[in-house]
Order: C-alpha cells, then structure tokens, then sequence
C-alpha cells in the first residue's frame, strides 16, 4: 500500500494477514526448528512453543474486519501472545510483539520509521524481561535487525524496504550466532529461537509483498492438555480421616526425628516431617490424631503460632464434590473469588507428583512440565481458580518462570512468582510456608528453603548430540545435576545411583527419589535398596512413585 507521497505504509489488514501466515508458516517448519535444540534432553522444544504462541495470535486475529486499524491489528495480537506464551521463546515472542504494539499505538498505518521505531521498543522490553541476556539467541537476532531498521529508516522510511531491512539483517546476525555461542558452533547449528524469529518475519514480508497469505491445510489448533485441577481428586479415596499438621519446637535431648516419621507412618500416610536445628514439622493422614500428638511431645513442644491443626477430609471430600457437581463444570477452570491470605498453585504431571503437591496445600495444579509448557494463560486462569488474595505460583521448570511471571501484571489478586526450576524445590518451598509470617516473610522463607535443594534428573537422549565433551546418542540414559548433565549411561538404576552419590555431601539428611511412568516398581525398589545400604546409617531414603513423564527418576537431597 502506498501513501501519498508514494512511500509505500503497512495498513491493519496487511499486517492481519501477514501474521495470520506466519502462524501457519512456523508451524510448517516447527519440526526443523525444535531438531535446532542442541540440548539433547527431551523439552518443549522452541519451534513448537514459538508456534503455539503464534497461534494464539492467529486465531483472534482472524475475527477481525478486513477495515481494522494497524494499532488494534498489533495489540490483538500482542494481547493473544502474551496470555498464550509458552516456554521462554515464546514469551520472548511476545513481548517482542507488545513493545511493537505500542510502538504502533492510535495509528491507522504505519510507515518505515515507524515500524522501526516500534521493533525497538519491542527489543528493548524482552531484554528487560532477561536477567541476564546471552548473546547469540533470539535476543541478539532482534537487536541486531532493529539496529539495522533504524539506520535505514531515518532517511529511507519506505515501509517494505525497512521490512525488508529487518529480515535481511536478523538472517545475517541468526547466521553468525554460531561465532557467538560455542555450544551452537560444535552443533554445527544456528539459535532455533533466532531461527523462529526470522521464520516469523519472512513469512509476514512476503505478504507485505503482495504474496497471497499461506493457509493451513488443516487447523493448527490443539487442544489444551495442561488443565488445572482441584486441590482434591474428586474420584479418590480417602484413606485415613483427619489431616494432622503441627510443629514443634525441639527438647535438648531431642530423640532422632527419624523415629517420628517412622511411628507415624504406622499409624498413617502422606507422612512428611521435617527436621531442622530448632523446629520439628509434621504432616501426616491419619484416624488418630491424639496418638500423633501425643507421640510427638517426646520430641519437644507444640509451638503457640502455628497452631496445631486437625481437618476431617471426608467432609472436605463431601463438601468439595457438591462444589463440583453444581459448578457442571469438567476438568475446566472456576474462578474463585479471594476468601484467604495465601494460595498456591504449582506445575507438575503424573498423578503422585500432583497428589504431593495437593497435600502440602497447592489449591490448584497446572499440568504440565518439561516437553508439556504450560502458556501464561493456563497459570492465570488457576491464579484466578484460586480463592487467596495472595497467590504463589511454583514452575517448577526453568523453562516455565518467564511464563509464570508475565501473570502478574494480568491477575485480579497479588501473584508472587518463586523460581524453583525442579520438582524437589517447589516441594520444598511448600514445606517451608508458614502461616505466621507475611507474604515478604514467607517468600524470603519459601526460597531459602528451596535453593538449598540439590536435584537429580535422569532422562534420556532425545536426539544425538555433543556437550561438554561428551558423545551423546539418541536413547541413552541422562543423568542431571541441578539441570546440567553429569554423565551418560547405558543403565537405568546405575546412573540413578551414581548420581546419588555425587548429590550427597557429609550434611546430607534425606534422600527421596520419585520414580516416574515408566520404571517398573521393583526396579524402583531395587534402586531404593541399594542406596539404603550405602547410606541407611546416616540419611534416609523415601521411595515414591511420582508418575511422571519424561524424567525416569527425580532425585531430591537435602
């Protein structure tokens, strides 16, 4: 389109169809960008994140009147981005977009140095959305092409040219990612995210061009499988009847903590109890809780704040399945409105992980994980089913935090967003919470608690790769230390163990290892025993099935 002083401008509909067939183009090529991922364990891979965002876009998008503006065109698909992100890609994709959609704000087109203008303030909001920005990513690819636009645009503001500008200098700077990031050059391998990004922007220029727009042959939309859930199974049962909680404060002579747990674990089940210097917590399912309290008093003495605390599931049960039979709702999200102080909502998959999380408090669990992102959307929507006036939300997954964190400028109530990158931590920061501190007391509590947690993964290969130094084939085992890869394994229990090992350290009390899916329970067992052996004199192992995807084993010392 041109403008009076035939300067060619960019108009809303353009700019609708343009990312309209971007949406459809990255999800064309999102297999050969996730086959980018260098990183040999199995993730939510960035072409698949970045596609699933741009969908969000698309499918607003395409309810628009051919005679929308280019600002509203930028801010509904700024808007679909942001709640839609997933993964950190994606989220970069979609502040890229925000920063954009402001830049064009109130006008009905926009030429070159417009645009410019506007991929600049996009640049500079998703660098400010990265603590600390590594070089040869996405981010440099924006930077590098929004410099160039600039140039350009001061004395050429010919829209097409300037776009033109954009996709020519972000494939030039994708192309010398390589030189930026040692990891990518022995891949021999360009940034996937970068690649994403100038995906993106080729497809819209060739639209600007006056291509017809690329439709997809069958819908791209899939339907969610990450949907929050209450914090009771409503079709479980509830074996024991009261949930007991209470802590103590330790006598002198305190006998060994150990001797706790194991009473009460004949008595009950869901036994948690953690043991500090000073200050015994306790959480167990049981009939008698009298029984519970009174063994306890060998230990010390119940502290005035918290209270000691006695609930009778079964009317909870009762009272929650009413809720849900008269909500007629399934497996869907229910806003709540705020009726306490605190809530809490964590990310995790496999039906033991989700049932832990439940039972230390989590109001609602968001399924999902590694290989599973959850979007910003699906996180805000169990912020809202949450009924607290303060939220904390546990990813649990370093590639979740930034999706997690973009909620709190969205929700209706405060949303305090704790970094925990595993499983054990978000676990852990649970355990921490306590009911007499504030929400600034309680954060601070939460993620000291939590970053003392060591964790190990063992997964496997997704595809061949080279990483710090290692030859990595398809299907091997993985053992990760804290989310970096220690070493390789042809077995299963044998790298668990020796990861295990390496884990510990001469303060180490407790060991738990989650077993996942698809490890049977007596190899689990096995894996249990023989650590018990190496270290049964001095740490506790716990043995529990968490039926989790992907990771074979998650291993939490502390």
């Amino acid at each position: 389109m041109m403008s009076a002083d035939n300067t060619s401008v960019i108009n809303g509909k353009l700019l609708k169809d343009a990312l309209c067939s971007a949406a459809v183009r990255i999800e064309q090529d999102r297999k050969m960008i996730d086959e980018l991922n260098v990183y040999p364990v199995p993730d939510g891979d960035t072409g698949t994140n970045m596609s699933m965002t741009m969908h969000t876009a698309k499918r607003e998008l395409s309810v628009l009147p051919d005679s929308v503006s280019i600002s509203e065109v930028a801010e509904k698909a700024a808007s679909a981005m942001l709640r839609g992100a997933r993964g950190n890609s994606g989220v970069i994709l979609s502040l890229l977009f925000r920063g954009f959609a402001k830049g064009l704000a109130g006008l009905e087109e926009a030429d070159g140095l417009e645009i410019a203008n506007a991929l600049e303030i996009g640049v500079q909001a998703a660098y400010k959305s990265v603590m600390k920005p590594t070089e040869g990513t996405i981010l440099t690819v924006a930077r590098m092409a929004s410099q160039q636009a600039q140039l350009l645009a001061r004395d050429h503001p010919d829209a097409l040219d300037v776009f033109g500008e954009i996709c020519s200098a972000g494939a030039q700077a994708l192309s010398k990612t390589p030189e930026q990031l040692e990891i990518l050059r022995k891949a021999g391998v360009v940034d996937a995210g970068g690649k994403g990004l100038v995906t993106i922007w080729e497809a819209m220029f060739a639209v600007f061009q006056g291509e017809a727009p690329v439709l997809a042959v069958e819908e791209v939309a899939r339907k969610q499988e990450m949907t929050a859930i209450g914090r009771v199974d409503l079709e479980g049962e509830i074996k024991f009847t009261y949930c007991t909680e209470f802590m103590l404060e330790k006598k002198k002579d305190c006998p060994d903590a150990f001797k706790l747990r194991a009473y009460l674990e004949t008595i009950g089940d869901c036994v948690v109890v953690v043991d500090d210097e000073e200050i015994i917590k306790v959480h167990v399912h049981t009939d008698n809780p009298g029984l519970a309290l009174q063994k306890a008093l060998e230990f010390g003495q119940f502290v005035n704040e918290p209270k000691p605390k006695i609930e009778n599931m079964r009317i909870q049960h009762a009272g929650r399945v009413r809720a849900a039979q008269n909500a007629a709702q399934d497996e869907t999200y229910v806003r709540a409105e705020p009726e306490k102080q605190f809530g809490f909502v964590a990310v995790a998959t496999g039906e033991g992980l989700e049932n832990m999380f439940r039972e230390l408090g989590a109001d609602c669990i968001v399924r999902g994980g590694q290989t599973m992102n959850p979007s910003t959307d699906d996180i805000l929507k169990a912020i809202h089913a949450t009924p607290a006036k303060n939220v904390f939300v546990l990813p649990n997954n370093k590639n979740i935090i930034m999706a997690a964190e973009q909620t709190v400028s969205l929700a209706d109530r405060n949303v305090y967003v704790l970094q925990t990158r595993t499983i054990p931590q978000g676990l852990t920061a649970l355990m921490a919470f306590d009911d007499a501190l504030d929400v600034e007391g309680n954060r601070i509590a939460m993620t000291r608690a939590f970053e003392k947690v060591s964790t190990g993964q063992i997964t496997f290969a997704a595809r061949d790769s080279e990483l710090e130094g290692h030859s990595i084939k398809k299907g091997e085992v993985l053992a990760l230390d804290n989310g970096k890869l220690a070493f390789t394994e042809k077995d299963l229990n044998r790298a668990a163990y020796k990861l295990t090992k390496k884990l510990v350290s001469g303060d180490s009390s407790f060991i738990t290892i989650t077993y996942g899916q698809n490890v049977p329970e007596d190899t689990a067992d096995q894996l249990c025993t023989k650590l018990q052996e190496r270290f049964g004199d001095r740490i506790e192992v716990m043995l529990v099935n968490g039926g989790q995807p992907v990771y074979y084993y998650i291993i939490a010392v502390e």
